[in-house]
Formats: structure tokens, sequence, C-alpha cells
């Protein structure tokens, strides 16, 4: 069955509801471990197919955000979810105050157990209004983004439509390109600001109400981060500031020699003067190499990536309405995982690919999980099978990009590199921000420039006062959807970067590393998955800097103006 035949009707929650507290009073009453154990069991089944419809339908509203019948279901989920939270919430409860509670960690795994403890801080019904109120407000914000069409070049383009043009040789093309995308947001500036002011607030309500001080020790609650805390992630950050911004520093002056520029401004996204790399083909093309390419890679990327294809399980053409961004989303009552992309003819077509795959492979080995919680690990170690995919492709990259090959290749891990400050200002700016809930619009917006100043110095927006007054975070969807996930692809990229070195060493033995790390799902935290693999965790002091020295070293040996 392909994805478009998945049937999808409306859940009756109240159903659910009545089939969970049947199922829960089953759990507490069981005098057996066995029957405790076929009672999970029965949740999680019920759970399941729940789920499923709930991804069912939020994968088809992101495809066109213009359906009015998934945009009505999307309403439902926003106003339902936090139900469904709170219904599992009271399964976490009952699970943890088990008599059997012993021999059920040795059954599901001692991680399962440490998540419902942590999870039941992020929950009570007191709240349940407000987190309705929050996904409503998120789904805004995505609904304003994706509402976007602007007239240029003679067409009315999409943000994900109008890429091609930021990465132009001709400078002016990009600079108006550049200022057509940023003039949306300006546009809509107050609308941003309006959305965010409320976010924020609210989810500090959420969180003193939880008894927590503020929405940080909330959000990492929320995240699952049972073995790390802000402490962890700060001295992190220092590594980044202290290790990677000068490294990054001296890659944008060698990009901004290579395009003979006196200054590099905010529209000049490109690396070279002969163009950024680009795949070679149309995405049905795309995709015909990626199948070459995973049908290669090892007998198991193969069976995945054709039960992927046969499956339909794939959305990656951009189009007017379609949610931006990409995404992989698991169904589990197909055992399927999803990925949603925007191809739109530069290199991010096979970056996002690669990305999205490397979630949906991990999916795919761990689909055997019985344990909802296992099929994915936390968004941490997520991060590390997606980023680490992109690295793994890198001796098939030339199917995809011929006479570019090499150029893409120096133009990745570069911009894996210097990502990582990026993504540890987006983190810095909200623990600042959730510090001080009560600033206005102006203050987070002047917070956000002065951080940026710190790990990015290289951006001059001294002719777009938008961003000069700080408004570049405003595309950036993880703060107003997911606070406080953007570190984890910094914390993943340096894992990631690890796995391109040990490739480089034995690309056997690293391989095996990577499945060992997708099969083992989400049944250990993520110091302890990281471990698994063998891998050196971020929070380690040193790590950092053993990581970036191959990789500047390696950069630095490239004859980059000759590319």
């Amino acid at each position: 069955m392909k994805f478009s035949e998945f049937p999808y009707a409306r859940p009756d929650m109240d159903a659910f509801k009545r089939e969970i507290e049947t199922l829960l009073d089953r759990f507490r009453g069981a005098q057996t471990f066995e029957a405790a154990s076929d009672a999970i069991a029965a949740i999680n089944a019920a759970r399941t197919e729940l789920s499923s419809l709930l991804a069912i339908a939020r994968i088809r509203h992101t495809i066109d955000t213009t359906d009015s019948f998934y945009k009505e279901e999307q309403r439902f989920i926003d106003e339902q979810s936090p139900v469904y939270q709170g219904l599992v919430t009271e399964y976490y409860r009952a699970l943890v105050a088990s008599k059997h509670r012993a021999r059920l960690e040795e059954r599901f795994g001692r991680q399962l157990f440490a998540s419902a403890e942590l999870a039941l801080k992020t929950f009570d019904p007191a709240i349940l209004d407000d987190l309705k109120e929050e996904n409503k407000l998120s789904s805004e914000y995505v609904k304003l983004v994706a509402s976007a069409s602007i007239e240029f070049e003679g067409e009315r383009r999409t943000l994900s439509q109008l890429a091609p043009f930021l990465q132009s040789t001709d400078r002016d093309m990009r600079k108006r390109a550049a200022d057509a995308r940023y003039g949306f947001f300006e546009a809509h500036e107050q609308e941003f600001d309006r959305l965010y002011d409320e976010l924020v607030k609210l989810r500090t309500s959420i969180a003193r109400k939880l008894g927590c001080r503020t929405f940080v020790e909330l959000a990492y609650a929320r995240m699952s981060r049972t073995d790390y805390g802000p402490a962890e992630v700060a001295a992190f950050r220092k590594q980044v500031r202290d290790h990677i911004v000068p490294i990054a520093q001296r890659l944008n002056e060698r990009r901004r020699r290579r395009l003979g520029l006196d200054r590099l401004r905010y529209y000049d996204g490109i690396s070279f003067l002969s163009g950024n790399p680009t795949p070679k083909g149309d995405p049905a093309w795309i995709v015909e190499r990626a199948q070459e390419m995973y049908a290669a890679m090892s007998p198991e990327t193969d069976a995945f990536f054709r039960f992927m294809t046969d499956g339909g399980l794939m959305d990656l053409e951009s189009k007017p309405g379609k949610r931006v961004g990409g995404y992989c989303s698991y169904i589990g009552a197909y055992r399927s995982p999803f990925i949603f992309s925007n191809f739109n003819g530069t290199a991010h077509d096979v970056d996002v690919l690669t990305h999205e795959a490397g979630h949906a492979f991990q999916a795919y080995m761990s689909r055997g999980f019985d344990v909802p919680e296992y099929i994915h690990p936390t968004l941490d170690a997520c991060e590390i099978h997606s980023m680490s995919m992109e690295f793994f492709a890198w001796p098939w990259v030339g199917s995809f990009f011929l006479e570019d090959t090499e150029k893409y290749k120096f133009s990745h891990l570069a911009g894996a590199l210097t990502f990582i400050p990026y993504g540890a200002a987006v983190d810095e700016f909200q623990h600042v921000v959730y510090e001080n809930p009560d600033w206005t619009p102006a203050q987070r917006k002047s917070a956000w420039r002065e951080i940026e100043r710190n790990y990015v110095p290289s951006r001059i927006y001294d002719d777009m006062p938008y961003l000069e007054r700080g408004g570049f975070w405003h595309q950036q969807q993880h703060i107003f959807k997911s606070p406080f996930y953007y570190i984890d692809y910094a914390l993943a990229q340096i894992c990631a970067l690890q796995y391109w070195q040990r490739s480089n060493r034995d690309r056997a033995e690293a391989w095996d590393s990577y499945v060992r790390l997708c099969r083992a799902g989400g049944s250990d935290s993520f110091t302890g998955l990281v471990r698994l693999a063998g891998l050196r965790s971020p929070f380690e002091d040193g790590c950092v800097a053993s990581v970036v020295g191959d990789i500047d070293a390696w950069l630095s040996a490239v004859d980059d103006q000759s590319l």
C-alpha cells in the first residue's frame, strides 16, 4: 500500500480516552508481571493506531497547507494533542509507580522509565488549554511563512522557490532575491513579533504552573534530556566560540577572496564565482541516483530506499502552499517513515534528501521495537543519524554533481563547520529570551544581534535595516515551533564529523558503528548512544578541538581558488 492509499478518518478521541483508561485500570490492577506486560502491549497498540492517524493528517496538511480538509484536521490535532499527551502522562505515572517496575525495566529497558519520569514534569491537566493555545500559535507561524507568494522575475514564488536566485553568480540578482525574501519577513515583522511574544509569555506561564522557575527547565524536560542540562550545553557553546568561530572566520575570509569582494554581505551566500555546486538533473533524476547510491552503500540501505520509493513515502518538490523546510515523520501502523522536503535546484536538494534519509533509515532499522518511545531517540541523537548519512554519501556524490563534485565536498564540509556557531547562537538566544520573558520584541532583536556578532561576526547588514536591528531569526522556525531543539544539530554535527574522520580511516568500521547506532533507536539516552557508537561526547572537554583540527587541515589543503 502506498502512502496515498493510507486511509484517514478523524479519530474518536472520546473512544480512545475510554479505551486507554480501561487499559490503565487493567495495568494498575495487574497481579502478575505477565498481565502488566500484556496491558502495556495493548496500550502501545492503541497509541500507535491513534498516532498514525495524526501523522497522516499532519503530513498531508504540510504538503498542501491550503487544503481545507486537512487544514481543519490540523486544527483538530492542535486541540487534541494535549489531550493525548495527558493520557500518555497518566500511563507514565502508572508505569513508574508499578509494583512490577523492576521486571518491567528488565523487559522494556531503563530508558523508557527515565523518559517517563522526566515527562511527568511536563504535564498537568491545569495546562491543557495552554497547550492547545501553544499549538495554535505554532501552527499560525507555519501558515504565515507558507503563505509567502512573492513576485520575482515575472512569477509568483514561495520562499523555497526563491533559493536558487539567492545563489546566483550575478550579485545584483542575489541582492534582489535576498531583499525580496527579507522584504516578506519585514512586511510581517509585527506579526512575527506578536506570535513570538505570545509564545514566550505563554510558555513561561505554563512552566510556572508546573513549578519551574523559567521555561528553560521545562524545555529541557520536554526534550527528554535525561543526562545533561543547561550547564553542559553552555560549556559546549564555549568550545564552539573558542575552537570553531576562529576557523569559520578564516573560511569566510577565504570565501571573500574567492569571490573577489571587499566585504561579504547578507546576500553573498554563494561559495564560488563559477557558482555553487548544483545537482545535474531534475528531482526524478536525483531520486534515481539516490536509489543507485543506496543500493551500492549496503544491503540495509538498498532494502530501505526501495521500501521508501515503492511506498510513495517521499514528497520532495517545492510547490505553492507547501510548508517550508524538510522533515522525517513515522507512521507506526504501517511501520513506515516518510520524507518531506522542498527541492529547489540547489545542492540543498541532495543535502536534505540524504539528511532526511538518515532519519528515515534509523526509523526503518529500529521499527521492530514494540515500545513507541524507542522508534526514534531524543532529537539530539536523531540528528547524528541524519548528519552522518550526509557524509556516508560522499563516495557517491559525484553521480549527483558530476563536474561540481570537488566543489560540493569542499562547500559541504566547510558548511558543516560554519553552521555550528550559528546553531549555538540560536541556542544562546533562546536561553536569554526565556530568562527574560518580559522583554519587548525590540529587546529580543537587540539581544539576537549582539549574540549573532559573537558567533557569526562576518554577517554585515549595512543596507538591510530589518536584519541590522535583529530580525534574522524570524525565519528560523525551530525558535517558534520547537524551542531549544536547534542546539541538537550542533551537538550532532560534532558526532557526524567524527564519522567523517572514522570513514577516512576505516569505512567498514565506521559504517558498522553507524548501523549499530541506528538499530538502537531510542533505547538509550544521548550520551549512552554516543558511547554505544564509540564516539566522543560533545560535552567532553577537548572533544570539539579534537574533531575540528582534522576538518581544518583537510579544508586548508584544498586549493579553493581553482574550484
